[in-house]
């Protein structure tokens, strides 16, 4: 009796500890498979959290693209992009880890959002090195304009320093200038009150390179008080774009060689006493001046 229970109660104590065995045993395939889940779901956050960087950082490249183009068309289609981008991510954002399907739609969504990004970097890099282009033949354009703009500037100018020493060399010149006061016999007065006309007397000097032809010349007798002496104030002509009063006028062909004139001025007016001044014009120039004077 005592053997049998004897052995009953190793054979209850080899069960005992191969049940006490089973159950550690159990316990770490549990503990290990809840590990693992954990892992799983860790690795399943941060697949997640990468996806949702990489939809951010393709948003934030369009955003830098807006402050580089100028083109309306691809700046539409820019902003396009990224909306698309931004309503992805958007959906991300509200997928659960966990949700293997959703992740893996929107890990290949954005495979296809990194070819359209790369082809949009290939398009406006080759937009940027043409603007570049243009603008460098648009800076040399301009430098050659300029250059010719100085150039015919420079032509321009030389120009007109010859036009204006052909035109300097071609002016008549008075020369011999002499005024004098005489009676109607042309006997030289020297009272003012005997004075019955004035002779205005010059040579127009030899000048090869004036034009020949008939000449108008104009004689102004200025009196002391700076007043013209004149017949008629319809007596104008053109001198520095504006109309002058004249004395008295005279047309002399004129062949290049020295030519006399002399003009007379008959007085039917009131002669002042003082210093008096005769200014002589032809082609629109003053050629020639004298100053005279008569006393009382």
């Amino acid at each position: 009796m005592d053997k049998n229970k004897n052995t009953y109660t190793k054979y209850l104590a080899v069960a005992i500890v191969l049940l006490v065995l089973g159950l550690c045993v159990a316990g770490y395939f549990i503990f290990k498979k809840n590990t693992e889940i954990e892992e799983l779901q860790q690795s399943s956050e941060i697949s997640k959290q990468q996806l949702e960087d990489e939809y951010e950082s393709i948003s934030m490249q369009y955003e830098g693209f807006k402050f580089s183009v100028k083109n309306d068309s691809l700046l539409r289609m820019l902003d396009n992009e990224q909306a698309k981008v931004q309503r992805l991510l958007e959906e991300l954002r509200t997928v659960k880890s966990t949700n293997k399907a959703e992740i893996t739609r929107l890990n290949n969504e954005l495979s296809s959002l990194r070819k359209i990004l790369k082809s949009y970097i290939i398009q406006i890099d080759s937009l940027n090195r043409a603007n570049e282009r243009l603008t460098q033949e648009k800076a040399a354009i301009t430098k050659k304009y300029q250059e010719t703009t100085q150039t015919l500037s420079k032509v321009t100018q030389e120009k007109q320093n010859l036009t204006e020493k052909v035109t300097l060399a071609a002016k008549l010149d008075a020369a011999a200038v002499s005024v004098s006061a005489t009676n109607s016999k042309g006997k030289v007065q020297k009272k003012i009150k005997s004075v019955e006309q004035l002779i205005v007397s010059f040579v127009l000097t030899k000048n090869i390179t004036a034009e020949p032809g008939e000449r108008t010349i104009y004689v102004r007798i200025m009196k002391p008080d700076d007043e013209v002496l004149v017949k008629s104030r319809a007596n104008v002509f053109q001198y520095e774009n504006r109309e002058i009063n004249y004395s008295m006028k005279r047309s002399v062909e004129y062949g290049g060689e020295e030519t006399p004139v002399t003009l007379y001025w008959a007085v039917e007016e009131y002669l002042m006493p003082g210093t008096y001044r005769a200014d002589i014009f032809a082609d629109g120039s003053l050629i020639g001046s004298r100053s005279f004077t008569l006393d009382k």
